[in-house]
């Protein structure tokens, strides 16, 4: 533990602490927009730029298309963290942070924190809590906000919370920007393969 931090941490449903959002339907004809609202799927999560926080989506949602589809976006008082809740990606076991005004589909579910929380102290909790065994087996397994709201967790004050959450965020953002070095050797190498098959072959 940080130095000074002697106080037990103390059990904690997540239902006592926060809440449990689901998605909603997203007809293919309404996808495709580009500003307003992110209207974020599971496949967003792998968007560069989205590998800890959200932060662009593939669709987004105009306000005539809220009005329309009396759609309300979430909105976090706090933060939280989005995953999937359905089918395969659950088993990814995949989270990221949430910050803004935001709409998810009916494959995923938010978890918002409430003002207890330090925002990545949170990140980091869910990223060790595995959902995935909370799924129900069938051929599409999923899970309901109920069976994350029913999980116990141990939760710290807050201050310790921050120290935690900053270390956890500096080290993300190490692995982060070695990530971005890593991608850019193989987009090189690839690059460099095809010259010498041109080269062999021409």
């Amino acid at each position: 533990r940080f130095k000074g931090f002697t106080d037990d941490w103390e059990e904690r449903k997540l239902g006592e602490v926060g809440k449990t959002k689901s998605g909603i339907g997203f007809p293919d004809a309404q996808q495709g927009g580009k500003q307003v609202t992110p209207f974020y799927k599971v496949s967003d999560m792998n968007n560069p730029g989205n590998e800890v926080v959200m932060m662009n989506a593939n669709n987004y949602a105009s306000d005539s298309q809220l009005k329309e589809n009396k759609w309300n976006p979430i909105n976090p008082q706090n933060s939280g963290v989005v995953f999937a809740k359905v089918g395969a990606a659950i088993f990814l076991d995949r989270k990221r942070i949430v910050d803004t005004s935001f709409l998810i589909d009916n494959n995923m579910m938010s978890y918002l924190f409430d003002s207890s929380w330090n925002r990545y102290f949170g990140k980091t909790l869910f990223e060790k809590l595995r959902l995935s065994i909370f799924a129900q087996v069938g051929a599409l397994p999923s899970f309901n906000g109920s069976d994350v709201e029913d999980i116990k967790v141990m939760i710290p004050e807050e201050s310790e919370q921050k120290m935690i959450g900053d270390m956890f965020e500096k080290l993300d953002d190490i692995i982060a920007l070695h990530q971005r070095k890593l991608d850019l050797l193989k987009e090189q190498k690839k690059a460099f393969y095809k010259r010498c098959l041109y080269r062999v072959y021409n």
